[in-house]
């Protein structure tokens, strides 16, 4: 990583937030890249293994730099933004961690808007709900979505059959071999609706009682942690955490399609060009796993919640996968950067409508 002000002025971010309170043994980052086409919205992550703070304040920037380009490349008048709070995720005391980190959003008038993300729950928004408004990711009884996670999933297959049109000429996945990287609340629905639709599935979490439940409940093939690099499929599936595409798996890959819902994907921007010259058809993390935020920040906007109409929008992915192949054709250039120039044209776009 650069500077920390020369990566915000690189990036274009606008602010940076640290919080802590020595007292609850809490910290946490909230990170504002762009509020062009409305408040900066992202979820808040937990977790503690990171090697360095600074590593932490990276992850927090690059979440809400991708949380701009997901809402841009979606259609949703929402910018980009995203907090981690540096903890252990399974720690039991959580109400005061949460509202703590409530107040701390309350203070900043609704510039941002947190929701659910990696190590956090449903429960620990409605502790920040106790102390800020500005919380999207709620409980049905509280007027949110609930579980946006089979959303999430039901818009990256929707990105897969996509690709699957481009490279087989058609979006079925009928004895497609399938690898499945993670099994957490995304991955287990992936698994699920994939399954469904006839995909061959093999699968693997560093938690193997996730993938013993998986195979209990469905006939799919069991991988080591390193070993889902080197399975011979149609498509590699990432839904654990990023920077899965990366200089020591990029050749061990042994598939057609990279497309899940884990975010930032590639290590360095330079791997999607990488997998282009490899002939391997890359969906872009932040189209593919839009479909939990799209469905999560319908009510915003509408000021309800309808599973029909917040379904319809997330099935528009495969859509905007296809606008996104057209970008790389059109201009000569990887996928990654298709769906950047795509996202970056809808705010320049809506910048220039806001000037009137």
């Amino acid at each position: 990583m650069d500077t920390l002000f020369d990566y915000m002025e690189k990036y274009d971010y606008q602010n940076l937030f640290i919080c802590q309170d020595k007292a609850l043994d809490f910290k946490a980052i909230i990170a504002i890249h762009d509020t062009t086409l409305g408040p900066a919205t992202g979820g808040c992550r937990m977790w503690d293994r990171y090697t360095s703070e600074m590593d932490a304040i990276e992850d927090a920037l690059r979440l809400a730099r991708g949380m701009t380009y997901k809402y841009a490349a979606a259609g949703v008048n929402l910018g980009g933004g995203k907090a981690v709070i540096i903890g252990d995720p399974k720690r039991k005391d959580r109400e005061p961690v949460f509202r703590a980190l409530g107040r701390f959003i309350n203070r900043l008038g609704g510039k941002y808007i947190t929701g659910e993300d990696v190590g956090t729950t449903l429960k620990d928004m409605e502790y920040i709900r106790m102390e800020t408004e500005f919380v999207v990711t709620l409980p049905t009884y509280l007027g949110g979505a609930g579980d946006i996670s089979p959303m999430t999933a039901f818009g990256t297959i929707r990105a897969i059959q996509a690709c699957c049109m481009r490279v087989y000429g058609s979006e079925s996945l009928e004895g497609k071999r399938v690898a499945v990287q993670g099994l957490g609340a995304v991955g287990h629905n992936i698994v699920e609706q994939l399954h469904e639709l006839g995909a061959k599935l093999a699968v693997t979490d560093i938690d193997f009682s996730k993938v013993e439940a998986m195979a209990t409940k469905y006939r799919l093939e069991i991988l080591r942690p390193e070993a889902i690099y080197d399975w011979d499929c149609d498509i590699f599936c990432p839904c654990a955490l990023g920077k899965v595409i990366n200089d020591e798996t990029l050749n061990r890959l042994k598939c057609k399609i990279i497309c899940g819902s884990a975010n930032n994907q590639l290590a360095e921007e330079g791997h999607g060009e990488l997998l282009e010259k490899k002939g391997i058809v890359y969906a872009p993390d932040y189209i593919a796993n839009a479909g939990g935020t799209i469905y999560d920040t319908d009510r915003l906007e509408v000021g309800d919640v309808s599973h029909e109409r917040g379904r319809e929008k997330v099935s528009r992915i495969y859509e905007k996968m296809v606008r996104v192949f057209e970008i790389s054709d059109r201009d000569k250039i990887p996928t990654c950067q298709a769906a950047d120039r795509m996202a970056e044209e809808r705010i320049k776009q809506i910048a220039e409508v806001k000037k009137l």
